[in-house]
């Protein structure tokens, strides 16, 4: 009998993390979203909010009890409903609740998760990787997203994300944000003491027309340095039990409300 790989088994792999500094600033590169996010969201004071919230929803969404999916779809909906706005001089007009917007959110989650996953595990099958691309749509769906918003293949993705790519634009505004999420000054010392890493790895990853937008300095010298540090994780996660591979995410699913039984 052939098991189904899905969404369920690929969100909880702690080394899924790496791309979540690319997910977030792919998603401020949107105007509509950057915007809302720098209108809405405390950055400078709480650096890390966004990064727990998005967590906690990928995880809730993916691996949680239908109580704490449930919970964490009613938890963002209420956030979301004050992120809006009209276009004004000095910026584009925002609404958090736009299906546009939440499937570019979910489609930055998925391809900086499949960036990190190719990079580290072997490569899946063209049907797994199939499955997997479907059952990414559930964290634009479970906002109000249509299904049918979500590209029917990966074949469709890719030419929705290069479309995309081609329309991203920072500027100093976002930039600031960027730099707000990535100094995390006001962030637990475990915290700061991880940044340096993860600002490596937020513009390692980042497509390389995104990463000059953000002013990130990049090299030759710093992409060797990147693949021999992905080489070594490759090797790792052989050896880490999976017990230890998805901490993380049990972490979070025991923050949210509605533990119960969780189907993992």
């Amino acid at each position: 009998m052939v098991q189904h790989i899905g969404i369920g088994d690929i969100a909880p792999e702690s080394v899924m993390l790496a791309g979540a500094g690319r997910a977030i600033l792919l998603q401020l590169a949107n105007p509509a979203v950057g915007y809302g996010v720098a209108h809405h969201s405390h950055f400078a004071t709480d650096p890390l909010r966004r990064l727990h919230g998005t967590l906690s929803y990928i995880y809730a969404l993916t691996n949680g009890t239908p109580e704490q999916r449930a919970a964490m779809v009613r938890h963002v909906a209420k956030a979301h409903r004050a992120v809006k706005a009209t276009a004004a001089a000095t910026h584009p007009a925002y609404d958090a609740r736009d299906p546009q917007l939440q499937l570019w959110v979910a489609a930055t989650l998925y391809d900086s998760g499949m960036l990190v996953y190719n990079k580290v595990f072997p490569p899946l099958s063209g049907a797994e990787a199939e499955a997997v691309y479907r059952d990414y749509g559930v964290l634009g769906t479970a906002l109000g997203m249509p299904a049918e918003l979500w590209p029917a293949t990966t074949a469709d993705f890719q030419q929705y994300w290069d479309t995309q790519l081609d329309g991203l634009s920072v500027d100093a505004t976002i930039r600031s944000v960027a730099g707000d999420l990535l100094a995390a000054r006001n962030a637990p010392l475990w915290a700061k003491a991880l940044m340096p890493l993860a600002r490596f790895l937020t513009a390692g990853l980042l497509p390389a027309a995104v990463r000059e937008q953000y002013g990130f300095p990049w090299t030759q010298r710093r992409e060797a340095v990147l693949g021999a540090l992905l080489g070594a994780v490759r090797i790792a996660v052989k050896a880490i039990p999976a017990r230890l591979r998805h901490a993380p995410m049990h972490f979070y699913l025991k923050r949210i409300p509605g533990q119960g039984q969780a189907p993992v």
